[in-house]
Formats: structure tokens, sequence, C-alpha cells
């Protein structure tokens, strides 16, 4: 019997039937990240039923020396959950721990397990009068493990953070086998390092995220939703101060949206339509929110706000939803641009930030800076301006052959706004985090300081590398020029 052969024996008998199979009908469909982008290999796919299965799995993979990938939804956009080519790694799923251990309406907080999909805390927080207050396009699919583990931001950055933010505890299993356990939320707590931040947004590479103890806040009363068409992403800008200036306490969201990225949606989705009569450069997507008592003057407000921003000449028209149906419809729009875009053609996407204040400028600046640089693409910004995040995705020419122009054009494109952003004070990733698709550029350009911090802890913690080797955390690379 072969090492790999006992190893499978071994998995098997640890976690059954259901939690472990090699078998390539089942395993195939995880192999490939979601956009495409990266297909690996893997010994099987494992599922363990509890964090103390996790932790008896690890071990058993260091002994053999095999490496771990750990996958949530399998939703990422830098292929971060994908496995290598070298098939000496397993993919770890907890779709099976998707229980909600425990709950607090005191303290408005629920303990689950990692694998619980978003829209399923969204429903439980619901049914004890409370909310989670982060959601994104994925939600039906995302889990929680994957969300703290990609430091996820979504459509509600702006008034209530990114994932990082909602972490209250954090359960994790270590690369040596010990269970981390911090998921009692405590107010103050001055042991030292605040450990779980380490975990938060390491993509896996840390440790595996087995459970949390995450923040909830209270209902909204009520929301309206505003579409507004608007010429330049300046004069968005100015619409989203307005907005902060005037109703900061009800600002839930505020997005952009291109002429083109509607247009997309629009072809992709049946049914659908422009919800104003006319085409705009761009768009404006606001949410505003009120609590139970002061859900009746919303309607009002938004009314004042936008007849003040028409006189100001900030937008060229508007509507706003009548129910609850027209705002998930307006939400519908903007969720489905990724899926719309994916079905055009091939783009190379950017995940990126720079300071709230500069990113209209940035984006004003960095379209026709990359369209003339590489004539015939067609440069995008949508997402979300209110928190200085946007996805700046450049389209490729209409001849161009799938994933040859990523590996060629592609990367040249890529090196040239990540340059941009750089310039600009910003980071090249905002939510979608390292994977494997930003490594190289993040080596090129991260702060020595910044990337030697990274590997140390690696090191510390995985001196084996064997938590999803390959990503987030940038190879040291020879200089050419040392003798």
């Amino acid at each position: 019997m072969t090492d790999r052969s006992i190893f499978i024996t071994e998995v098997q008998t640890l976690l059954g039937p259901k939690g472990f199979t090699s078998d390539s009908d089942l395993v195939t469909p995880w192999l490939t990240d979601w956009r495409g982008r990266y297909t690996g290999s893997a010994i099987g796919l494992a599922s363990p039923a509890s964090t103390e299965e996790v932790a008896d799995l690890v071990r058993l993979c260091g002994e053999h020396r095999i490496s771990i990938v750990p996958q949530g939804g399998n939703s990422g956009m830098s292929g971060g959950a994908t496995p290598d080519s070298s098939g000496n790694a397993i993919i770890l799923s907890l779709r099976r721990m998707d229980r909600v251990r425990v709950f607090s309406r005191e303290n408005k907080t629920i303990t689950c397990d990692a694998g619980l999909i978003l829209q399923n805390l969204h429903d439980a927080a619901e049914a004890e009068g409370l909310r989670f207050p982060l959601t994104l396009g994925g939600k039906g699919s995302a889990t929680i493990g994957g969300l703290i583990s990609t430091n996820a931001g979504g459509t509600q950055v702006l008034r209530h953070g990114t994932m990082r933010a909602q972490v209250a505890g954090i359960e994790a299993v270590l690369p040596d086998g010990q269970i981390f356990d911090s998921l009692t939320p405590l107010k103050k707590d001055n042991r030292g390092f605040d450990l779980k931040q380490v975990l938060i947004g390491s993509e896996g590479t840390m440790g595996i995220v087995t459970g949390a103890t995450l923040k909830l806040v209270e209902p909204i009363g009520g929301r309206i939703v505003i579409w507004a068409g608007m010429n330049s992403v300046l004069d968005a800008r100015a619409l989203l101060l307005l907005c902060d200036a005037q109703h900061a306490d009800a600002l839930e969201g505020f997005e952009i949206i291109p002429n083109h990225c509607l247009k997309a949606v629009l072809d992709y989705l049946p049914d659908a339509r422009n919800p104003l009569q006319q085409d705009h450069n761009w768009y404006a997507l606001i949410e505003l929110v009120a609590g139970e008592g002061n859900a009746d003057r919303l309607p009002e407000i938004a009314e004042g706000l936008l007849a003040e921003a028409l006189d100001r000449g900030l937008i060229e028209d508007a509507t706003m939803s009548a129910n609850e149906a027209q705002a998930d419809y307006f939400w519908q729009l903007r969720d489905s641009i990724s899926p719309a875009e994916r079905a055009i053609g091939p783009a190379m996407q950017h995940d990126i930030s720079v300071p709230v204040e500069t990113m209209a400028q940035f984006v004003d600046a960095a379209i026709p800076a990359v369209e003339s640089r590489f004539p015939a693409t067609i440069a995008l910004a949508f997402g979300h301006l209110g928190d200085g995040n946007v996805h700046f995705h450049v389209l490729a020419p209409k001849q161009a052959v799938p994933g040859e122009w990523e590996e060629s054009e592609g990367k040249q494109i890529s090196m040239f706004v990540h340059d941009l952003v750089t310039q600009w004070g910003g980071s090249i990733s905002a939510e979608h985090g390292i994977g494997q698709m930003k490594l190289a550029e993040l080596g090129r350009l991260g702060d020595p300081a910044s990337l030697h911090i990274l590997r140390s802890v690696k090191a510390a913690l995985d001196p084996l590398d064997l938590f999803n080797p390959g990503k987030l955390i940038p190879p040291i690379v020879a200089d050419s020029d040392s003798h």
C-alpha cells in the first residue's frame, strides 16, 4: 500500500463515508474557481462535521505532509480556494458545519459554525428580530468562514464596516492541530495581540476558521432605494457628499454603476429594464433606512434629497422605490453586474481602493488612461464609492481569445492598473483578497516591512506550508542583479 493510499484510508476512517470522497465526479466541480480562471488537482474532498474532526484531520495531514485548501462557497474572485496542480492537497469544505450554536438577544450576537451560508445567517437573525449588517451578491452560497477569511466587504460597508468589524469572536484550528477558542466576546481584553485579527483576512493560510461570534444590529423599520442618473462620476462624488451632509444617519449604501454595466445586465437578465426612461453615463444606487419610529419620514427625506440634487445639477433624472419588490429589483441590477460581465467575455478584474476623497478623481483619470494605453479595451468602474472601493474591470477586445488574452495583454493591463492605484496611495485588493491571482503583484508592489511580517507570521504558525500554499503570501524572489 502506498503512502497516499494509507492516508486516504486513514482519513476515510476518521471522517466516515460522509466526510471524505475521492470520487472524481464529486470532487471535480470544486477544482475550478468561480471565474473559471484557475483549475487544480486534489486527492479528495474532506467535509468534517465538527471542529474536533477538523483538528484531527489537520494533524493527520501534518503527519503525511498533505496540504489543505479550505473552501467556503467557492465564490471567491481571486482563486484563493482553488488547489494547485500538484495533486498533493485535499479540499476542506465546512458545509456540513452549518449550525447556529448560540443566539444572544441581550448582547446582539450570534455564534455559528463557519459553514453557515450568509443568507441562512440573515434568516436566522431576522427570525430573532435582529439583522446581520453585511450582504453581497453571492449571499446564497458564500459561507461565514469564507467571508471572515477574505475579510469580505459587500454593499453596506459605508455604514457598518467590513467583515472584520462584525466579528466579535473566532474559533479556528491552527496548522499544528490546536484549537484556538476566542468565541467569547469581551469589550476589553488586554492580554497581548488580538490574535483573531491575524486570522481575519488570512485566506486560510494561518488557520482554518471553524466558528465565529458575530455582531448583530437592530432591524430597520423601512428603507427607500434611489436610482439616479447623472453625467459624471465626479457628480456622483458630489451627490455622496450631499447625502452624507444631510442624512448621514439614514445613508446605508451608495453604489455607482456606469451605463455599460447596466446595459450588460439588461441583456443578461430576462425582462429587465432601465429604471429610468433614458440612458445616462452613470447611475447612483442609494439606500436610505430608518428605525421603526422614523420610517414614515423616509419618502419626505428622499424627495427632499433628490430635489436638492436636481437644483445643484448633480443628477439628470431619478426614481425611488415604491415598495420592497422595487427596492430589491434595483439591487438585483447592481448584484448582477459580475455574472453579466462574465457572459460578455474575457476581462481583467481589479478590486481596488484609494482614499475615499479621491476615488472619483481616480476613476475619472484611470479609465481614459487604460483605454489609451490598451486600444480596443473597455475600462469600467463600479461599486462602493462611499468607502473608496470600486471594481475596476477592463474588458478584452472583441477578437481576444479567452485564456490567451488574460495571460498576455491582460497581465500588462493589471500591472498598469495596479501601478496607478499605488501612485494614488491605494490598495490592489480592497475586499476580494489576494489569493493566487494577485500574489505576484503583492510581491512586486507590497511594502517590504508588511511583507516581512506576513512571511514571518506564516513561517511561525505553518512552518511546513500546508495551509493553503501559494496563496496570499508572496514568496521571496531572489534579486536577479545580486551575485
